[in-house]
């Protein structure tokens, strides 16, 4: 029988762990305790310290609603989400050898079931909707890897208004606005009209606002798109296209904005025209088709 030491701890950690079954499970959580033995090793935290730790864990569940995911917002501002993402867009692109758009993380605020429009409708009705110098017109083709049209792909969008702020965050928009979902024609085409986005701060009323304030950081996210594109036969392609004039691309508050995904949000200037537009194209990669747990109802 061996006593528990600080020398042996870990070890005989890793020993109760190599117990488990799942050969997955056991790999991670015993990488986890030698990580995080590590950590608490060279940081030395005190009992203060630790409690602090501790509630900030328990403040994410507390904040998490209808409104927002708190603990995916914490994974987003400590860049664990985008690490994530970057390193499975390089092992599926090495495991495929095909090309596809990169992912982008998912963020908070997500909702299942958005409105199904026709191609070419307006996905704004909230008193955004009146600002005609705000107006974008989006359109795009869905392709496979090898450059062929996806027909019936289907392009789920949301994004935050002009004001910054998604419809679940705001009373004065109505329910599902700045949301809705197409399908692509023979073409690969999709076209929808908005508003354009807005950047905009990430919540700061719960525990991850606390942390960004001890950092001196700045809650901003730049002006971007969310799309999610489906279709049976291939992989759910999750990203984001980020506006190429926001001030904010190189510091987004959740380290996610990758340069292929910055895009053209250009400024009308016909006859008659006003507001912008944004032409962007995407790539699915062959595969099962898997959606993400929505962050929020």
């Amino acid at each position: 029988m061996t006593y528990v030491t600080r020398e042996n701890i870990t070890q005989q950690v890793l020993e109760v762990f190599e117990r488990t079954p799942d050969p997955r499970l056991r790999e991670v959580m015993q990488s986890l305790v030698k990580h995080l033995h590590a950590f608490i090793r060279e940081v030395e935290p005190s009992d203060e310290e630790f409690e602090k730790g501790c509630e900030f864990v328990v403040g994410l569940g507390k904040n998490t609603s209808e409104k927002k995911n708190e603990v995916i917002l914490a994974s987003d501002i400590l860049g664990a989400s985008t690490l994530i993402t970057l390193i499975n867009n390089v092992k599926r692109a090495e495991q495929s050898g095909q090309f596809k758009t990169e992912s982008a993380l998912l963020g908070p605020f997500w909702r299942k079931n958005a409105p199904m429009y026709e191609a070419g409708s307006n996905i704004s009705h909230g008193p955004e909707s009146k600002a005609s110098d705000q107006l974008f017109e989006v359109t795009g083709h869905v392709r496979d890897a090898q450059g062929n049209p996806i027909e019936g792909a289907e392009v789920d969008v949301w994004q935050a208004s002009p004001l910054g702020f998604y419809e679940n965050q705001d009373e004065q928009q109505p329910d599902m606005n700045l949301r809705g979902r197409f399908k692509t024609d023979a073409n690969g085409k999709f076209n929808f009209k908005s508003v354009r986005p807005s950047g905009y701060p990430v919540p700061v009323d719960g525990p991850c606002g606390d942390l960004l304030r001890a950092q001196l950081r700045d809650p901003y996210r730049p002006a971007h798109v969310h799309y999610m594109i489906s279709k049976p036969g291939y992989q759910v392609l999750i990203t984001q296209v980020f506006a190429d004039d926001d001030h904010r691309l190189h510091t987004d508050v959740t380290f996610s904005v990758v340069e292929s995904l910055v895009g053209k949000f250009k400024k009308r200037t016909g006859p008659g025209e006003v507001g912008y537009s944004l032409d962007y194209d995407f790539v699915l990669q062959a595969g099962e088709m898997h959606f993400p747990m929505p962050p929020i109802p």
